[in-house]
């Protein structure tokens, strides 16, 4: 195939010439003194259990066949003017490769520079590029990265006419650099790539891996599909795997290519994820219960004497007799607390004084609660929340509940519990 393009006096290569590499044909492109063509790193879904997508990765070498950075071929081109023109090169050669590839079904994610959207020309030429390969704007997954805040306005206007023409959009690196939330919001894109850098955190610092998955639920709710990058280990897949992201892309699942993905090495390792993933779900539970069950038993005697009409200050006294027993309290029908937390320890009151504002709950309203609700439908049994933050001290807590019928009004016990998961191996 001939390219005849020459803009702003840079000629443009010659040719794009077939090369077979691992048995596979590819396109190379010479420009200057290098050598240019594609790699493909697959995007695997992780529960599809194969590849859905590729994201094209620029490989150059010199005239000494070295191998040249692709961060140093663009910044090369940024320092001649070139920036734009090299850009579209280098979609130009990944379109071809990838239509070599056969993929008939899967995503191609093309990184883009910023400026090139708002370039006329770029963009009827990757048009004009699609039309004669035959593939769908929908195929195609454009990857943006941060720019200067200034700047984003305008990046979030071009990213919404592009999606307009059918294209996808993917916020790259995002956890790293100048990126927040309020990103999401402007540019709105389809993919969010987390920055692996995230992922690193995650994998080497407890309190990270506990954000990770509620991080992942939250762009869930503002309608973005999760793609976590730099999987390297399988410590990370399944971090990965467990924080429920979407997607996955990384060397523990596939390395860069010339050519298509490894689909059943990629779908052995995710359903090995899988089976890991639910022993060790099943022996946290188990454990967690084991933990739990001499609080349940000496709860379900305090609901029992409480139901009998003895005082509330009395019925507690063994459930917070254990070690990690923190306080009782009862609610009304509509969970508003009746009387102030019930507490045993003196060492209790010391701690909790940091937050005196907090430490009178007499009155407070725990509606919203997932340990009142639970209760009040399932009022047969004792109920155990997930842990979660306690608003008394700051700290995770486990609530256990259960309704109690009162003469002849309905209460709801509640006993909470001072909840380290990591001191507890859970």
């Amino acid at each position: 195939m001939v390219i005849s393009v020459r803009e702003r006096g840079v000629a443009a290569p010659r040719s794009l010439e077939p090369d077979l590499v691992s048995g596979l044909q590819r396109y190379v492109l010479r420009h200057r003194d290098l050598t240019l063509t594609s790699v493909f790193q697959p995007i695997f879904s992780l529960s599809h259990l194969r590849a859905v997508g590729y994201e094209a990765l620029l490989r150059a070498h010199d005239i000494f066949d070295r191998p040249v950075p692709p961060l140093d071929v663009f910044g090369d081109a940024a320092r001649q003017s070139e920036l734009h023109y090299v850009d579209r090169l280098a979609q130009s050669l990944h379109l071809e490769n990838f239509k070599t590839l056969h993929a008939e079904r899967e995503w191609l994610f093309l990184n883009i520079h910023a400026g090139a959207l708002a370039d006329s020309y770029h963009e009827a030429a990757l048009r004009a590029h699609l039309d004669r390969l035959e593939l769908s704007p929908r195929r195609i997954v454009l990857e943006l990265q941060a720019v200067r805040a200034e700047d984003f306005d305008k990046l979030a206007d071009e990213a919404r006419r592009f999606r307009e023409q059918g294209f996808l959009i993917a916020l790259d690196d995002f956890g790293a650099g100048d990126s927040n939330l309020e990103r999401i919001w402007q540019l709105d894109p389809d993919i969010v790539k987390v920055d692996r850098m995230m992922l690193s955190q995650a994998a080497h610092r407890t309190q990270a891996a506990a954000i990770l998955p509620g991080f992942v639920a939250m762009l869930h709710e503002a309608g973005k599909l999760v793609l976590i990058e730099g999987v390297e280990t399988e410590h990370e897949a399944q971090l990965a795997f467990s924080c429920d992201a979407d997607f996955v892309q990384g060397f523990h699942f596939g390395r860069p290519s010339p050519g298509v993905a490894d689909s059943a090495y990629a779908a052995e390792r995710i359903a090995a994820l899988g089976e890991c993933h639910r022993a060790r779900t099943q022996a946290r539970e188990r454990a967690r219960a084991s933990r739990l069950a001499p609080y349940v038993r000496a709860f379900e005697r305090a609901a029992e004497r409480l139901a009998q009409g003895e005082p509330l200050d009395e019925v507690c006294w063994n459930f917070l007799a254990l070690d990690h027993a923190a306080r009782c309290f009862l609610l009304d029908e509509e969970g508003r607390q009746k009387g102030r937390n019930v507490v045993l320890r003196a060492d209790r009151a010391g701690h909790e004084a940091r937050f005196l504002p907090v430490a009178d709950a007499q009155g407070a309203n725990w509606m919203r609660r997932p340990y009142f609700h639970a209760a009040i439908e399932a009022p047969d049994r004792v109920h155990a929340t997930r842990p979660y933050l306690s608003i008394n001290e700051a700290l995770p807590c486990v609530t256990l509940s259960v309704a109690v019928r009162i003469g002849t009004g309905l209460c709801v016990l509640c006993g909470d519990i001072d909840w380290q998961e990591n001191a507890a191996g859970l």
